[in-house]
């Protein structure tokens, strides 16, 4: 859109200059650009563009565009739903297992004796006024318990983010504990542990803040495993992130794991229709699909 705002009828003449096919009503245009707006939409029509002027690829429509858009926006949808599951999982194994280990310790994550001491100088990024007033039952807890700086693992963890709970996995000292987390998802190596659920707070991360999804790639190559096969290698797009959900998930819920395949196969095939969808989701998602 350059550097000053435009007006809708202004895009529209811009998308038809550049060689967009605006299969809708004029009106329908206008009420999709105002809904979504241009520039967001742009990501969308963005890997059909030929040139650095914008100019657009022959036959590309404005409903591909679209349709791709509400593809991503389903993505994002289905898949933090499932990572959330996860995220529990996750968050639980680490409590019960490092809070049985230092039973006499309910505030371990501040121990210099199980975390790493980097950990413990920055527990304020975490732990603070607003994380106590935000989070009702810390408030609880330090209303009652007056001389308690923080309140014991179970009740604090519960409100750390995914990243923040990964980042206290990584800093315990103990790496037999570290085995046994890992272990719960049949996982030996600690490396690729942290490498593949780091992959998941990736993507929960980019879904909860409304990136573009179906061309999303990691910054590092997943970690592979005897049962994690990625098509030709690929271990960055969208489609091996979501083999590592399923990954997780057959070790917390074979039924929420059908339910992820069913329902993003269920999206993939919906969408193939339109050949240039079916293109995006095949390079950009890196989807492999079978002929019918």
């Amino acid at each position: 859109m350059g550097r000053k705002a435009t007006r809708i009828e202004k895009q529209i003449e811009i998308l038809k200059n550049r060689g967009m096919e605006l299969d809708y009503s004029h009106e329908k245009v206008k009420e999709i650009l105002y809904d979504i707006g241009y520039y967001r939409l742009g990501f969308y029509w963005n890997p059909f563009e030929v040139d650095k002027d914008h100019n657009f690829e022959s036959g590309t429509k404005f409903s591909t565009a679209v349709k791709l858009y509400y593809l991503d926006v389903d993505l994002r949808d289905l898949l933090i739903r499932f990572i959330n599951r996860i995220e529990i999982n996750f968050r639980t194994n680490v409590v019960y297992l490092v809070s049985n280990k230092y039973k006499d310790t309910p505030t371990w994550f501040i121990s210099p004796d199980v975390v790493e001491q980097e950990y413990i100088d920055n527990i304020d990024k975490h732990y603070n006024d607003r994380f106590k007033n935000d989070n009702k039952p810390i408030k609880l807890h330090h209303r009652k318990y007056l001389n308690d700086k923080y309140a014991p693992a179970w009740k604090t963890l519960e409100f750390f983010t995914f990243g923040a709970i990964l980042k206290i996995y990584s800093s315990l000292k103990n790496e037999e504990i570290k085995k046994r987390i890992a272990a719960k998802y049949d996982v030996i190596s600690i490396k690729k542990f942290k490498n593949l659920i780091n992959t998941m707070v990736f993507v929960r991360n980019a879904c909860a803040h409304g990136n573009v999804i179906f061309d999303l790639k990691t910054p590092k190559g997943i970690s592979s495993l005897p049962t994690l096969n990625f098509h030709n290698e690929d271990r960055h797009s969208l489609r091996s992130s979501v083999l590592v959900i399923l990954y997780f998930l057959d070790h917390i819920s074979e039924n929420r794991k059908v339910e992820l395949a069913e329902e993003f196969d269920g999206l993939i095939k919906k969408n193939c229709s339109d050949p240039a969808l079916k293109e995006i989701i095949e390079t950009k998602m890196g989807c492999v699909l079978q002929e019918d």
